[in-house]
This record gives C-alpha cells, sequence and structure tokens, in this order.
C-alpha cells in the first residue's frame, strides 16, 4: 500500500467556551466527515464553561472513543484552550474547530488536499477569498479584521487575506513545536508571526463563513482587537528588516517623545531652570520608553543576564540623557526657542536611542529551532 492510500489521522482541537446550544451539532458534523482515508480525533477543551457545556462534552466523549475532553480549572481564553489541545493531539495533522457553528466542518477536508498532496505545510481558511456561502454582518467588524490582516502582513511578509481565521490546518509536528503564549485570541496574530519565520510552505483557501451576532453569542470584541494589534508589534516587530523596525521604534519614540516635549515644556512655564527641567522630562520619557521597547519592539531572546541588560541600559540612558540635555541647552542658548531647541535634541536622541537599544540593550538572538523546522522534516 502506498503512502497515498494510507488512511490518515486529523485531531481537531475544539475551544469551548458556554456553547451548549451549538457543541453537540458541531461534534455531529465534525465527526461526518472521516470516511476510509481519514480518521478523526476530536479533542474538546472545556474552558471552565458555566453553562451545560461540559456535561455535553463528557456525555459525547463518553458516547464516542474518538472523542478527548480537557477542561481547564480556570476560565484562561481561547490560546489556552488551543494550547492544551494541541499538546494532546495525535493525528497526522492539527486542525482547529470553534464550537459555534461559525465555519462548516465539510471545509476542513477541503483545506487537507495540499497537505495531503504533500505542497503544504500549513493551510489556512479565509473568509474573505471565497466563492463559498458567507452571512453579511458587521461592517466595522469586518474592517477591523481586515486592518489587522494588512498590518499583520506588513510585518511578517506574508500576503494573507484573513490572518484572524479560525481554520489553521497544521502537520502536527509544526503546531507542537511552536511556543505559543497568548491566552486569548492574540493567538491569531501570535501563530501567523511564529509560522511567517519557519520557512514553511503556507498555503490559503476560501471558506463558508456563518458568522454570529453579538445577541446570538459571538464573543469576540473591541478589545480583543486592540490586544491583537500589539500581538502582531510584539511578534514581528524583533525579527523586522533595521528600516522598517525604524519605522516601528517611532510609535514607541514618538509616545516618549511627545512626553519629554510636554514635560519640558510644562516644567519651563513652572519656572523651572532650563537644566532641571531637560533632566526631570527626559527622565520620565525614558522610564516610558523601555518597558515599552521591551513589549513592542526589541525583546526576544537577550544575551545578557537581566542585571547586565539593566546596567547596560543605564549607561545608554546616561549618555542619551547628556546628549538630550546638552544640546537643549546649546541650542537654547545659541537663539533657538525652548520648542525648537527639545524637538531637536529629542530626534537626535531617537536616532541613538534606537541603534543603542536594537545593539547593545536588546541584541537580537535568532530562534534558530524555529527557523529550521519547515521543509526539511
Amino acid at each position: 500500500m502506498s503512502d497515498q492510500t494510507l488512511k490518515r489521522c486529523l485531531s481537531v482541537v475544539v475551544p469551548c467556551y458556554n456553547e451548549e446550544k451549538t457543541l453537540e451539532e458541531c461534534i455531529r458534523r465534525l465527526m461526518a466527515i472521516q470516511d476510509d482515508e481519514l480518521s478523526i480525533e476530536v479533542i474538546i477543551v472545556d474552558d471552565c464553561s458555566t453553562d451545560d457545556s461540559f456535561a455535553i462534552a463528557k456525555m459525547l466523549a463518553d458516547r464516542h472513543d474518538e472523542i478527548t475532553l480537557l477542561r481547564l480549572e480556570a476560565n484562561s481564553g481561547k490560546g489556552a484552550a488551543l494550547r492544551a489541545g494541541f499538546k494532546a493531539a495525535k493525528g497526522d495533522y492539527v486542525a482547529i474547530q470553534d464550537a459555534d457553528l461559525e465555519y462548516d466542518p465539510k471545509d476542513i477536508r477541503r483545506l487537507l488536499v495540499p497537505l495531503i498532496s504533500g505542497d503544504a505545510d500549513i493551510v489556512l481558511g479565509s473568509r474573505f477569498a471565497t466563492s463559498g456561502t458567507r452571512r453579511v454582518l458587521y461592517f466595522w467588524h469586518s474592517l477591523g479584521n481586515k486592518l489587522l490582516t494588512f498590518v499583520s502582513n506588513m510585518f511578517t511578509d506574508l500576503n494573507l487575506t484573513d490572518m484572524e481565521t479560525c481554520y489553521k490546518v497544521f502537520r502536527r509536528e509544526i503546531i507542537q513545536a511552536i511556543d505559543l503564549k497568548e491566552d486569548r485570541f492574540g493567538f491569531e496574530p501570535e501563530v501567523v508571526a511564529k509560522i511567517a519565520r519557519m520557512n514553511l510552505r503556507i498555503y490559503e483557501m476560501g471558506i463558508s463563513y456563518y458568522g454570529r451576532t453579538y445577541e446570538e453569542g459571538k464573543k469576540i470584541g473591541f478589545r480583543d482587537g486592540i490586544r491583537a494589534l500589539y500581538c502582531v508589534f510584539k511578534y514581528n516587530a524583533h525579527t523586522l528588516p533595521v528600516p522598517v523596525q525604524f519605522l516601528a521604534y517611532l510609535s514607541v519614540g514618538a509616545l516618549a517623545a511627545f512626553l519629554n516635549i510636554t514635560i519640558f515644556m510644562l516644567l519651563l512655564w513652572m519656572k523651572w531652570p532650563v537644566f532641571s527641567s531637560a533632566l526631570v522630562a527626559f527622565l520620565i520619557a525614558a522610564a516610558v520608553n523601555y518597558p515599552l521597547s521591551i513589549l513592542l519592539i526589541f525583546r526576544h531572546k537577550a544575551r545578557w543576564t537581566p542585571a547586565m541588560e539593566i546596567l547596560i541600559y543605564c549607561a545608554v540612558v546616561c549618555l542619551a540623557g547628556l546628549i538630550d540635555i546638552s544640546s537643549t541647552v546649546f541650542l537654547m542658548n545659541a537663539g533657538y526657542s525652548a520648542f525648537e531647541a527639545k524637538t531637536t535634541a529629542i530626534a537626535i536622541c531617537v536616532l541613538f536611542n534606537f541603534f543603542a537599544r536594537r545593539r547593545l540593550v536588546f541584541p537580537i538572538m535568532q530562534a534558530k529551532n524555529q527557523t529550521k523546522l519547515g521543509r526539511s522534516q
């Protein structure tokens, strides 16, 4: 029997939180896609539901040997549920299926084709690149999805049409090798960012979509969109080419610069001396800049111990402060206005801070164990 005729096994991870109305029908539809060529392992991960979802899932697991039931001890979010499910998966391939019936399990069979044929390592379903059935719902929600996909594509250099899609199908060894951190819906931009760095063959196919309204139980909201945008920065910015990374750093530097000049002008208005005003404004801006640099731009795997990293950062801050304050005082003595002097000094410091942080404070160490995982397997 050739490899092409061997029966494949698909593990489907179903994160579930308060889906008592749809869970049983969702599992029934999932079980229906198996046949002589494909077996299904269903892993239901109950995220500490407060309705009858867990009881329904337990009944289904008792009835079907193909179903494994896991339960999180506390409500932790979709990402946490998926991590638990991925760890337990034993199939050749792993897919994600929300329990709310917004996605049709029949589409998973089509998404598997490039994987089974050996052409793809990961296949994503797209709600926007489809000729299938798609329920018409919220314009702004759709626009938000497209905006997040656009920003994600800018950072990952992928040309996806639907980064936030639920339907993502992986070779099992791929998804189990990725170190995932996000607990909620930040899983989507995180996993896309990490697969983009792994030398993988990524495909996308159109799927049907039967979206729910918020009255019908839809859970993702504005806060999750903001978190997704943050995750795009967090999991991509440290790997960008220097010019693009500098542009990303400007988003952090702009906030610090705004604080710097605002506090400086305020202290001058309060009749503080120029030197003291510049010093206090700079220190407050630096205190904001440092954690944002860690969270959004640079921090991947620093080669310094925390103590050494802080020591080096303090040295950089002292030098940057010297540049900022001396430039401000010099330019004001040369006849520039306070605003012009401080703005020029900040521009010089932004350039210095970026390259000092990139090369000294937050040196980048590539995750070699991930980048080599792709086609060589």
